[in-house]
């Protein structure tokens, strides 16, 4: 026969107590925890298509459920689930089997875009972070920061119209500034112009331009250009490219005649022999690190020539008004000289 304990009864009312406490303990409950990450997800889901409508509409490309499930890293489901929400809050429209940005949805996926420039921005000007982290980082931000917050990040950057690749910052009220030039391929020989934009989509293709140390802000010229391959010159070194590779690069032409001159070139090109002069530091030395070198004397006409090489490598020592100060070869390829 069955008696009633009510030591065990107390336990067991304690133990339920406190789990329905962790469970639904206001904000701090594994509940509210879960709905608020879910809800997190969705927004995350939600704003990534806006944001792959708004580059695919803009590149003039159309995108049905097919390919947005094979751009984006999300289950099926929760893509559809996304699209029938956006759907019905009137941010996106079906258009036969085509998805097309509303105007409220071309607007929301705007202020995406813009804060995940301007962080872009923030990482290359502000902080040690290496341009290979700043994409994947920015992706992170953009769903954080609200608005006041992307204003006053703005502020702070001043209100810089372009991002670190050369991308237009939206204004806080959806302007855009044009990007001046053409594809690197649609540039017949013999062309000079400025590298104005280096596209950091697809991941696979921006990490082949960063393998070969191509800089943003860079004069070119155009000494082949067919099917199989793009060769220009910029900056004393010759780059080849495969067509597609230098589709992402945006150059603008420059009309008048330019002389690429043959003794202009990169720190990191120095022969021991040698001796230059400074004329430059690319627009790829930005921030703290572009004002470090300004400040230990790598300023326009002074003169450079090397004091010790290094027998590993790098970094070499360089001599500078009569100091020696060692450069690793990444710092040095961002500083133009012109050899004596």
């Amino acid at each position: 026969m069955n008696t009633y304990n009510p030591i065990s009864a107390l336990i067991i009312f304690f133990v339920i107590t406190v789990l329905l406490f962790v469970l639904f303990r206001p904000t701090k409950g594994w509940f509210w925890i879960l709905k608020k990450n879910l809800k997190s997800n969705e927004k995350t889901i939600i704003e990534d298509i806006l944001k792959q409508l708004y580059h695919f509409e803009n590149s003039g490309n159309k995108v049905d459920m097919k390919t947005l499930v094979q751009v984006l890293d999300f289950n099926h489901n929760s893509i559809v689930e996304a699209v029938k929400k956006m759907t019905i809050n009137d941010l996106i429209y079906f258009e036969s089997d085509i998805l097309k940005l509303t105007e409220t949805g071309r607007e929301y996926a705007v202020r995406i875009v813009r804060v995940h420039r301007l962080w872009e921005r923030y990482l290359a000007d502000k902080t040690g972070f290496h341009k290979t982290e700043w994409h994947d980082r920015a992706e992170k931000m953009e769903h954080k920061l609200s608005h006041d917050e992307t204003n006053t990040l703005a502020a702070r950057l001043g209100n810089p119209k372009f991002d670190p690749h050369g991308d237009p910052i939206p204004t806080r009220t959806g302007k855009i500034a044009e990007v001046n030039g053409v594809e690197l391929p649609l540039l017949p020989v013999n062309s000079i112009g400025r590298i104005t934009h280096i596209e950091d989509e697809p991941e696979i293709i921006y990490k082949q331009i960063l393998a070969e140390n191509i800089h943003i802000g860079s004069l070119i010229k155009v000494i082949e250009n067919n099917t199989t391959r793009i060769v220009f010159q910029s900056e004393g070194e010759e780059f080849k490219l495969a067509p597609i590779v230098a589709a992402n690069l945006t150059v603008a032409p420059i009309e008048q005649e330019v002389v690429i001159e043959d003794n202009i070139a990169r720190l990191s090109s120095l022969k021991e022999s040698d001796t230059a002069k400074i004329i430059g530091i690319s627009k790829e030395s930005r921030g703290e690190s572009r004002r470090r070198l300004l400040d230990l004397g790598f300023v326009k006409g002074a003169d450079i020539s090397i004091d010790l090489m290094n027998p590993l490598g790098e970094p070499h020592a360089y001599l500078i008004k009569g100091t020696s100060i060692a450069l690793r070869k990444d710092q040095a390829k961002k500083i133009l000289i012109k050899k004596d």
